[in-house]
């Protein structure tokens, strides 16, 4: 299935890209975009001292851009040797297509569906997979398909390779998260590298297992967290693409604790599908350069 584009808005090439710190690297994307008639439109980059790396994203308008935008990886592929860059070449009218996976807990579906159908999220959604069927209502009310895949010990590797095949099917190169109460299996993981987005409550590791905001209620913590990060072999230590915090006092009750954790943990995971559907993340090691 061919990946959906946004007509709405005048569309721009985005280059994120990495490399040796070394001169010269950003006078040379400079002048290519300058002598092709490049508008830059946004520009940001960091050096990392103690890895000497260069990270920089830069975008610009494709429509008075000098080269054609079917030829522009190959125009830019000369400089990426020069400086021995890894690099990644996005357009902001093609919307990433993304399956959602999720569990029974419907806060961070519910948000990000609502977020997709008010336009605020740039991508597609063409279908959402998960080992329950109690949020099969919710696809519904949304019109998407729902694809109920129950997990056992036994039939693990069977239903996660029936998950890539569905991905693959609907053209999806990503997934999200939204509170898939399931261990994903390198098998999965290895298929979508830095492409599957999670949410979990920032009590980690201090407050793990199924009631971490009432452990974290009895201890009397005086904040919450949560975190997004991108999904890897080891549990809940990925690459962290966002994070927040809220107040709590010996005035909140565990619902109340529940309430704002919920709060955080929807809007942290947009934030953090925001901000790599927007083509704004970096993984570099085990951490992300997140240009906001």
């Amino acid at each position: 299935m061919a990946t959906t584009t946004n007509s709405s808005v005048r569309p721009t090439a985005i280059l994120l890209a990495s490399c040796p710190d070394q001169p010269g690297i950003v006078a040379a994307i400079s002048q290519f975009l300058y002598e092709n008639s490049g508008n830059i439109v946004d520009v940001d980059q960091h050096v990392d001292v103690d890895e000497k790396t260069f990270f920089m994203r830069i975008e610009w308008e494709v429509v008075t851009f000098g080269i054609a935008r079917e030829s522009i990886a190959a125009a830019l592929a000369p400089i990426a040797t020069q400086f021995s860059m890894e690099w990644q070449l996005h357009f902001s009218d093609v919307k990433p297509r993304a399956a959602l996976f999720v569990t029974r807990e419907n806060h961070c579906l519910y948000n990000l569906l609502s977020r997709y159908e008010n336009g605020e999220l740039n991508l597609d959604i063409p279908l959402i997979i998960s080992n329950r069927d109690e949020l099969k209502d919710a696809a519904d009310r949304f019109e998407i398909p729902f694809h109920h895949l129950p997990i056992t010990k036994e039939n693990k590797a069977e239903q996660e390779a029936k998950t890539i095949s569905l991905m693959h099917d609907h053209g999806c190169e990503m997934g999200i998260l939204a509170k898939y109460m399931q261990i994903l299996s390198s098998q999965l993981v290895d298929a979508f590298p830095h492409k599957i987005i999670n949410i979990h409550h920032s009590f980690l590791p201090a407050f793990p297992g199924a009631r971490p905001y009432h452990s974290a209620f009895e201890r009397g913590v005086k904040i919450i967290g949560a975190t997004s990060h991108y999904v890897t072999e080891d549990l809940d230590e990925g690459p962290i693409i966002a994070q927040g915090v809220a107040p709590v006092s010996h005035r909140d009750s565990v619902k109340d604790f529940i309430r704002k954790g919920r709060d955080l943990e929807q809007n942290i995971l947009s934030r953090a599908v925001w901000l790599h559907i927007n083509r704004r993340t970096l993984v570099a090691g085990n951490k992300t350069v997140v240009f906001g």
